[in-house]
């Protein structure tokens, strides 16, 4: 039913897609797998089928045990991988939700001694910055060889791409209706005055997708004119929630008029809770994608475990259960099974602009104290936790 109502919203949709490029571009308190909800509709457990080199792996992981997941996807698709990779394995598994930004403070602040194993799920900017400090585990998967594109990976093993998303805006269509204004289409639009408060968008000291776009403004428009970009948009901002999905969340209601996100949880939104007064926008200027990835911390507790766990989550036995709880991420291993909703919807994960991860990596700790900076001097109370949302 989904797949057909998602087919019928499509045709309805308007996607911006000329000129986007054409690059190659827990349940808090640590929640147990095992009585989370929103888990695997595969009950049971399951025994692994062998696979060679793994064994020996198995055997080791199952020795320790016990396994803690961070995780900055989706709950629902956590509490999924989790629950399945302890039915699988017979080794406790525990979890907790928490956005990139969250997970990247608390690693730095333990300094190599986490309190997690692994991160799984999130865009790649707040993980290539804790591999730059040292505090990622390379480890050579052997399922990265279903891994499509180097630019999947971690050049050093110390990342592993699970899925791609597609940033963009999701829109109410009836408020907009409501207000006799039209859709924005492209970046530039967002600064109309006439979207002045019905914008969201994420934290840049919480959020992966917020630090995506300080990085896609000043790819695009370069490092003065696209911090200055950020600043205009703040005037027409409402909210900076604390997490990627937050605006997604707030569309349907109309709380949110106008959300810069990941258009994935705007399908989310769309096929999951009804909302079919979302329009999903791709800029027609170009725009970015996000990688989501996954990597063991530096010291972890339960290193064979950690390890085990990167294999399966580049596998299907992972991966396939994301649209079956609402994720509609585009897949970046040859042997999953791609969700077709977002086909159904017009994307393409090829339909982006070249992305410089290098400079993402190197600059973005410091591009975000230059945009709070000149947020701030643009009189924007950047210490109102009301707007800009901590919690």
């Amino acid at each position: 039913m989904k797949k057909v109502l998602s087919i019928l919203l499509a045709s309805a949709m308007v996607l911006s897609l000329a000129a986007c490029g054409g690059g190659n571009s827990g349940n808090q308190g640590g929640q147990s797998s095992g009585g989370s909800q929103g888990g695997s509709s595969q009950g049971g457990s399951s025994t692994p089928a062998p696979t060679d080199g793994m064994d020996a792996l198995i055997e080791a992981a199952k020795a320790e045990g016990e396994l803690v997941v961070y995780g900055s996807c989706e709950e629902d698709y956590l509490a999924a991988a989790c629950e399945k990779f302890e039915q699988m394995y017979g080794i406790k598994t525990t979890f907790q939700r928490l956005s990139t930004g969250e997970v990247q403070a608390k690693i730095e602040e333990e300094n190599g001694n986490p309190s997690a194993d692994v991160w799984f799920g999130g865009t790649t900017d707040p993980y290539n910055v804790v591999a730059a400090e040292g505090l990622l585990e390379p480890y050579e998967a052997i399922n990265a060889s279903h891994i499509t594109k180097d630019v999947y990976k971690h050049s050093d093993n110390m990342w592993h791409g699970i899925y791609t998303g597609i940033l963009g805006f999701m829109v109410n269509k009836d408020e907009l209706a409501r207000m006799n204004l039209e859709a924005p289409q492209d970046w530039p639009d967002l600064l109309k005055p006439e979207y002045q408060g019905l914008i969201w968008l994420s934290n840049y000291n919480t959020a992966g997708t917020a630090k995506l776009v300080i990085n896609t403004m000043i790819q695009k428009y370069g490092h003065d004119e696209g911090i200055q970009y950020l600043v205009d948009l703040d005037k027409n901002i409402e909210v900076y929630t604390k997490s990627g999905s937050g605006p997604s969340k707030n569309v349907g209601t109309g709380e949110c008029v106008i959300g810069i996100g990941f258009l994935h949880d705007g399908i989310t939104q769309i096929l999951d809770n009804g909302y079919e007064n979302i329009e999903l926008i791709i800029p027609s200027s170009g725009t970015s994608c996000e990688i989501g990835a996954t990597a063991i911390f530096k010291g972890a507790a339960h290193p064979n475990a950690a390890k085990l766990w990167i294999e399966y989550a580049l596998s299907p036995d992972c991966v396939n259960q994301a649209d079956e709880v609402g994720s509609y991420q585009f897949l970046v291993l040859d042997n999953a099974e791609q969700p077709q909703a977002a086909y159904d919807f017009g994307l393409d994960p090829n339909n982006v602009m070249d992305y410089d991860f290098e400079d993402a990596t190197a600059n973005i700790s410091t591009y975000i104290e230059e945009v709070m900076t000149a947020l701030a001097s643009a009189g924007a109370n950047t210490g109102d936790t009301g707007r800009f949302q901590t919690e």
